[in-house]
């Protein structure tokens, strides 16, 4: 069980971190890059094959960021003035061509056979008790850290329904902290058992939903705590909560306070993937804190700028292919940077793993979450990874349950098109692309 779920985290955090860099591409500047996969191959086989001949693992990873950023600088001078469909359809190309080099260059990356056997971060690591209260006590900071950001977050998407105490928000953040505590223990007390096949367990359920719906129920509090008690049934107030993405929050926050227990379990009785997750997950707050900064500043501005409408930019003197390569390589680079994760976690890669189905499910991540949004990426990668884990329970064999999670996948992103085309958190003008 918590084998499984620090697996499933580290996979979640991975296509967090991937899908970020695409968000930077598509999400801020408007750059359709259908060929992402092919920086996560190069963060993936120069990391693996430097480690192979014995340079530092930091400095493997490094090289591996700068190689992505001259693949975009290579892709970028040759296609970024051209219209955004044929820019689509080189990046396939170039993502194949990096794919086939990988697949007939077996002097260098073994071909087909693939690469295995190479040295792993902290996998040496028997950490003592207080390197381990350590760990964990630099997770716990991270987690309350970012949730109270969060939190902050929150309140400002309508700040017209927040608290106005700041003592009472705090309360109200205490409370919804407990109540997913409640939330956790009881879903892995109903799940552990299924696992191992003893049966559901009833109490363990209505559990797991009062205490969710009473999180569900502080966060709607929490956002209407102006609006008097009595115009709680009224139809007109209700519209004002935006409950969907309430509970997507609470559903999301929820799950990610499950594999931090589970990555807590895991260090106090460490595991090579334990210490995996907690590097990859303060790398993915460090680049996300980073993209934060760099979206909120003039150059951010600049890029979403481009996305609106580059000719506004151009007039305004600014250099608006000089922008985009930055955008592209910068996203290649976040990219490579998964791809080093990505390839610790399979400890095994080939060619076959770095195919165009990755930059589907980085899109599927995106637009679900919610383009220009790097809140609505870690949401996004957060429920994709829950969908695929609840459905790796249907009664299918691999080819069928494949075929069925992506029709199930192209149905909802139809659905939500219709629905809601900017996404669970993204806001409409963030579609118009220049157009």
């Amino acid at each position: 069980m918590v084998g499984y779920l620090i697996s499933l985290g580290i996979f979640t955090a991975t296509f967090a971190l991937f899908s970020l860099g695409l968000n930077l591409q598509w999400g801020f500047t408007g750059l359709i890059n259908f060929g992402h996969v092919g920086f996560l191959a190069i963060g993936s086989y120069t990391t693996i094959l430097l480690s192979l001949m014995n340079v530092p693992m930091a400095v493997a990873v490094i090289a591996g960021m700068i190689l992505a950023m001259v693949l975009g600088l290579i892709m970028g001078m040759t296609t970024l003035r051209l219209r955004e469909d044929y820019l689509a359809i080189v990046t396939i190309g170039m993502a194949e061509i990096v794919r086939l080099i990988a697949l007939n260059e077996e002097w260098l990356t073994r071909g087909a056979r693939g690469v295995f056997g190479f040295p792993l971060p902290l996998d040496r690591l028997e950490p003592s008790l207080p390197l381990k209260m350590a760990m964990i006590g630099v997770l716990t900071a991270i987690g309350v850290g970012v949730g109270w950001h969060w939190w902050q977050w929150l309140g400002r998407l309508r700040p017209d329904l927040s608290l106005r105490s700041p003592w009472l928000n705090r309360g109200f953040f205490v409370g919804f902290l407990v109540c997913v505590a409640g939330l956790e223990w009881g879903l892995w007390q109903t799940i552990e058992p299924l696992s191992l096949g003893r049966g559901l367990n009833v109490v363990m359920v209505l559990l797991t939903l009062i205490m969710g719906a009473i999180a569900l129920g502080i966060l709607i509090t929490r956002w209407q705590s102006d609006i008097p008690l009595r115009q709680y049934a009224n139809l007109a107030t209700l519209r004002q909560f935006p409950l969907l993405t309430l509970l997507t929050h609470t559903l999301g926050f929820g799950l990610v306070a499950m594999l931090y227990w589970a990555n807590v379990a895991g260090l106090w009785n460490y595991t090579y993937r334990a210490g995996l997750l907690w590097l990859l997950l303060i790398v993915l707050v460090i680049v996300f804190w980073q993209l934060e900064q760099w979206v909120r500043s003039p150059w951010g501005r600049v890029l979403k700028s481009i996305r609106e409408d580059e000719d506004v930019a151009k007039a305004l003197g600014k250099n608006v292919f000089f922008y985009k390569l930055q955008s592209l390589m910068l996203g290649g680079a976040i990219a490579a940077l998964a791809g080093s994760f990505y390839a610790w976690q399979l400890t095994f890669i080939n060619p076959e793993g770095f195919t165009s189905l990755l930059t589907f499910q980085a899109w599927t991540i995106v637009v679900l979450g919610g383009a220009g949004n790097n809140v609505g990426t870690i949401l996004g990668a957060t429920i994709f990874w829950a969908y695929t884990a609840l459905t790796r329970f249907l009664p299918l064999d691999g080819g069928r349950l494949e075929a069925l999670r992506m029709m199930v996948i192209g149905l909802l992103l139809i659905i939500l098109m219709m629905w809601r085309p900017q996404g669970i958190l993204g806001k409409k003008e963030e579609l118009s692309l220049g157009r």
